[in-house]
């Protein structure tokens, strides 16, 4: 059954919102934290809010999107958003850290339902033709909401209470459940399979492990501590039995076979190095403008606007571009871009007047856009119907999996080069004129206005300087993933997206 115009328009409004809903749950946590931290207490778990939503939606994605193959899309999208309004309507009630936790496991359980079924459904019912433009339009979207959740979180939290920033969740996902469960109509080409029960226990097992370690290590607990080594541990044995478990599933929830078309693996292989690449401008970027250059921008989201516009404009361009070059063509120059504003980053000083840093990350935002809506089709390029769920959900499932590597791994490497440089500038027992209990292994604390006007001007040139090395030499080790990213857009196969092949297969789920 083919959809009308204006019933498919519906369609993607529904699909755009639940995007938008999913991806600016965690930015607009971020402003209020420290609102929502003073009035449940539990400062030692705030920690457990972000991994709670992490965990659960990362495990999810790779999950639901296989369900969705063998069930129907529809069934498993309606069941993520109501899910994550239940969760919703739950944190809002919560009189306790701990309560919020369980409860945001809830929302990251419908989000990772949510997200990956959500490209799926989108590239089901438009047209070939259409996808590229609207591929673009759901990866600025992820882009936008970095922007706008901060400023939406800190405006709730300073004009009603924190609460709303759940519930106003529900008017959105209402609306978003009306427009799919009422205008989707989904094609019956579903298979029913086995459902693989031991990569999905191995999976979860795995994730929870890994993201609980690299979450709790260096904070709770020290990184040699037994409970680290043991999640560690538990990562790597849970992993292995995975890895054993999809080799001899019938239908695996993450399937080795997709991985032997060399476009397949590259596009996920370029969807992880990019995306840690990425959260490392995206993270430390701030920091740099605040803390080294000062100013009265306290909102990340703000700071970061000009590269994220960058990446609306190569994620639509991108997406414009499908079907007249090939996947591989259109990488490899935004990927050149990429590396440059990465590698000019490296370069930046306590001296760098603020618009060369505002060109630079507008090079990183054209640099990572045509990622967005390129390869969520390269992905899926040449798969039948029943199998693309699965495939964009481990495609989302390794981006996400990238950034949260590298907000850890870069992380670690920030601190630990900030805490040697202010330890060799501060040996000496120069500081005198500090603010009692300020913390200078903190960068978020540099950043404060008020800490900063306590200082006297030696000492916040000492402090500015190593905060500024410490934030470019992560910068020089983010190039890694970037240069890496390079070398596997280079080596994707050179196939095109092909509109009357894809119209073909429309036709017939149609």
């Amino acid at each position: 059954m083919v959809q009308s115009t204006s019933k498919t328009g519906v369609v993607i409004a529904g699909l755009l919102l639940a995007i938008l809903m999913a991806s600016m749950d965690n930015s607009i946590m971020a402003t209020a934290m420290g609102t929502i931290i003073g009035d449940l207490g539990g400062l030692d778990k705030f920690a457990w809010v972000t991994s709670a939503y992490m965990v659960a939606e990362m495990a999810g994605m790779p999950i639901f999107g296989k369900l969705s193959d063998m069930y129907g899309r529809k069934r498993f999208f309606v069941f993520g958003i109501i899910v994550f309004m239940l969760g919703s309507v739950l944190c809002g009630m919560a009189t306790s850290i701990v309560e919020l936790s369980l409860f945001r496991a809830i929302q990251g359980i419908g989000a990772g339902a949510m997200v990956p079924i959500t490209f799926t459904i989108m590239f089901d019912t438009v047209k070939p033709e259409e996808r590229g433009k609207l591929g673009g339009l759901f990866g600025a979207v992820f882009g936008l909401s970095s922007i706008f959740g901060p400023l939406l979180g800190a405006f709730i939290t300073d004009h009603l209470h924190w609460q709303w920033i759940f519930y106003i969740n529900l008017p959105l996902g209402l609306i978003a459940l009306v427009m799919i469960a009422v205008f989707y109509k989904e094609s019956k080409n579903h298979a029913k399979q086995r459902i693989d029960w031991g990569g999905a226990i191995t999976l979860v097992g795995a994730i929870v492990c890994l993201i609980f370690a690299l979450e709790f290590g260096g904070k709770t607990y020290a990184w040699d501590s037994a409970e680290i080594l043991g999640l560690f541990a538990g990562f790597v044995v849970f992993a292995a039995l995975f890895i054993v478990a999809e080799r001899k599933a019938e239908e695996p929830i993450i399937s080795f076979r997709m991985f032997r078309s060399r476009l397949y693996a590259t596009s996920n292989a370029l969807a992880l190095l990019s995306g840690a690449a990425f959260i490392t401008a995206s993270m430390f970027i701030p920091i740099f403008m605040q803390g080294v250059l000062g100013g009265t921008a306290t909102n990340s989201g703000m700071v970061l606007l000009p590269m994220m516009l960058g990446t609306v404009v190569t994620a639509t361009a991108g997406g414009t571009l499908l079907g007249k070059m090939s996947y591989r063509a259109i990488m490899i120059p935004t990927l050149v871009i990429l590396v440059a504003g990465i590698a000019l980053l490296t370069t930046l000083s306590a001296d760098s007047p603020r618009w060369l840093v505002t060109v630079y990350m507008v090079l990183v935002g054209l640099g990572i856009g045509a990622s967005f809506s390129v390869l969520s089709n390269a992905a899926i390029h040449a798969l039948p119907m029943n199998q693309r769920g699965a495939a964009s959900a481990t495609l989302n499932f390794l981006r996400s999996l990238g950034m949260t590597l590298g907000i850890t791994l870069f992380g670690i490497i920030q601190s630990h080069a900030l805490t040697r440089k202010l330890t060799e500038s501060f040996g000496g027992g120069d500081a005198s004129g500090l603010p009692q209990g300020l913390n200078l292994s903190d960068p978020h604390a540099l950043m404060d206005p008020t800490s900063r006007t306590q200082l006297p001007a030696q000492v916040l040139g000492k402090i500015t300087e190593g905060l500024s090395s410490s934030i470019v030499l992560t910068f020089a080790w983010g190039l890694i993933p970037a240069v890496l990213a390079l070398v596997a857009g280079v080596m994707m196969s050179k196939e095109k997206f092909d509109p009357k092949a894809e119209s073909d297969a429309y036709a017939a789920s149609h």
